[in-house]
């Protein structure tokens, strides 16, 4: 998934008529149409509603009901990747999760910030790359720029502002390493 991460972009402006009328037709659609469909049974359902909103899915991701999606135009899932419930994804930026990846509940992805040392605090975007085999326990936090490593563990409660290496288990706030990840067969 390395091949999606791009430099922190600035823009002085991201909320352009087109891009507010975007957000409000989603917005719209999303509790008409996404969320009142809950059940396992409509997980196709609410993956024709993303991709129609220019998502990138794989044709088994799991979304669930509950998972807030800020723009699906910047998401995209890998093959059984999974956004558990109540997961926020404020995808200012893009957000790409690799295959058999799953973010548990209520966890929350924010690919975008703010400029600090420019007084006008100008929004900038930055994409968050999760990649292959990857499970974010309950409740974490991850940043905008980060890469988080193919195989790597965050632990529940996490705050993720950098990247994480491959095959790594990392955890408390802010996210430190805490061990090797080593696979029995």
């Amino acid at each position: 998934m390395n091949q999606y991460k791009v430099d922190i972009a600035r823009y002085e402006s991201d909320f352009s008529l087109s891009n507010k009328i975007g957000r409000l037709c989603w917005g719209i659609c999303y509790y008409l149409f996404f969320r009142p469909f809950g059940t396992p049974l409509f997980r196709i359902w609410r993956n024709f509603i993303l991709r129609m909103f220019g998502a990138r899915l794989s044709p088994h991701v799991n979304v669930y009901a509950s998972a807030k999606i800020w723009a699906p135009w910047n998401l995209e899932m890998g093959d059984y990747a999974c956004l558990g419930s109540g997961v926020d994804c404020y995808n200012q930026g893009k957000i790409c999760i690799g295959a058999n990846t799953t973010i548990s509940q209520k966890s929350y992805l924010c690919a975008s910030s703010h400029d600090i040392t420019d007084s006008k605090h100008p929004l900038t975007l930055s994409p968050i790359v999760i990649e292959d085999q990857v499970w974010i326990a309950a409740d974490v936090f991850i940043g905008p720029g980060v890469t988080i490593g193919e195989g790597a563990v965050v632990g529940a409660r996490s705050a993720v502002f950098k990247d994480v290496e491959p095959w790594t288990v990392v955890g408390g706030n802010p996210a430190k390493f805490i061990k090797k990840r080593e696979l029995t067969k």
